[in-house]
């Protein structure tokens, strides 16, 4: 059919992919018996969905990348970086619906508040690599430093691994109202001359442009897709940045379409 000979290339060409680290694998798209994963409220509560959805649709370790790998093993999810989870996360939802998302938000500006309604090419958003200090770093025991300029302190911390990515909802909830120094604490592995009690009362004491330092830092040695996109408005023409959303509509568009079409149906006039 037309369908299957339009699928079939892109199938093919997005089956084997690299990750930002350098990481190569197979992956398929998903399987009906994966939306038990995405409903599954306790692994969304755990922060295990993620990971339950990469080991059903990660088929094959081409290139294991920075990642120790005995021969025969199978990849351990939970050591890879967050940047390339991430990653293979867009690739699978690529592979099973197609690389356009289309998505809708409400315009910032106060004046006008209309919906606009959006749609990305999912394979097109930048991808920043690992570098080679930053591989050799992780390699070496995952640990990075830096210098913070207004604290004059130096600071060795770590990039997220999918074991971290497990905790993070937890750490969540844990500290609602301190969120940022939570993760900051969470991620910073030591302070020089800050003894290891005493590290999560000094980074609440940081000054914010410390901690905006921190955490560009962070961002700076690590790896993974940018997902800050630009759109424009179509009523009153104003351009925002606006981060990619990832609702339950991410991975399941079926449910998400079925709900516009009620929501524009019910403000219909008659």
């Amino acid at each position: 059919s037309t369908q299957a000979k339009t699928l079939f290339p892109y199938t093919t060409l997005f089956r084997s992919i690299t990750c930002p680290s350098g990481l190569q694998g197979r992956v398929r798209g998903m399987k009906v018996r994966e939306e038990r994963v995405l409903a599954d409220r306790k692994l969304a509560k755990s922060g295990g969905q993620v990971d339950e959805l990469l080991a059903a649709c990660w088929e094959e370790t081409l290139d294991p990348g920075p990642y120790a790998l005995a021969e025969g093993a199978k990849l351990d999810l939970g050591q890879v970086l967050q940047g390339d989870r991430f990653f293979a996360l867009l690739m699978v939802r690529a592979l099973t619906y197609g690389p356009e998302y289309a998505f809708g938000v409400s315009c910032r500006n106060d004046n006008c508040r209309a919906r606009i309604d959006w749609e990305i090419d999912l394979t097109k958003l930048p991808v920043r690599k690992l570098s080679e200090e930053s591989r050799a770093a992780f390699v070496g025991g995952n640990r990075f430093e830096t210098t913070l300029p207004d604290a004059g302190k130096k600071v060795a911390f770590k990039l997220l691994t999918g074991e971290d990515e497990r905790k993070l909802p937890a750490l969540q909830r844990s500290a609602p109202d301190k969120l940022l120094s939570a993760v900051l604490a969470y991620r910073v592995l030591e302070i020089d001359g800050v003894d290891s009690k005493a590290k999560r009362q000094f980074l609440e004491d940081l000054t914010m442009r410390d901690a905006d330092f921190l955490v560009d830092e962070f961002d700076r040695v690590d790896c993974g897709v940018d997902t800050t996109i630009e759109i424009e408005c179509p009523e009153c023409f104003q351009t925002q940045e606006v981060e990619l959303p990832f609702d339950k509509g991410f991975f399941l568009p079926g449910k998400d379409r079925t709900a516009r079409r009620k929501a524009r149906s019910s403000s219909s006039p008659t």
